[in-house]
């Protein structure tokens, strides 16, 4: 799904899978307990922001804690499911669904994280937008 026609080099954690499916989080349709609703939701969206975030911030360092980070909010929002299956506000059909989801969405993110760890140290990784891109965006920037 395309969630906005505009590309640029900062908007590039749009083309990550990862990202994509975790945006596909869905769960809490039947919960009636805006409260535990809710604390499912924020841990749910917090993977793909965190995906978003660190690669915005264009340092490698950087990119991989909002990794880390993307990485525990799957752990939170698992366990969360996981409750809501236990008191019965989600069927054990809707938990095996996401469950599906988010275990792929998981191995997507251990690949990018065992990937970019791989860089640490390596000139792969650019820390900086080229000058070009600065220009084009700020002509008044030499």
């Amino acid at each position: 799904m395309d969630y906005t026609k505009r590309r640029n080099l900062n908007r590039g954690f749009m083309k990550l899978e990862a990202w994509h499916r975790g945006m596909a989080f869905r769960l809490s349709r039947g919960v009636s307990d805006l409260k535990l609703k809710s604390q499912f939701r924020d841990a749910a969206q917090s993977v793909s922001a965190n995906l978003a975030e660190g690669y915005g911030r264009r340092s490698l360092p950087e990119y991989l804690q909002f990794l880390y980070i993307a990485k525990g909010s799957l752990a939170e929002a698992l366990t969360r499911a996981i409750g809501l299956q236990t008191v019965e506000f989600i069927s054990p059909n809707d938990f095996e669904g996401f469950d599906k989801l988010h275990y792929e969405v998981e191995n997507k993110l251990l690949r990018l994280i065992e990937s970019l760890e791989n860089k640490r140290g390596t000139n792969e990784w650019r820390d900086t937008l080229p000058p070009t891109i600065h220009q084009s965006i700020h002509p008044a920037i030499q």
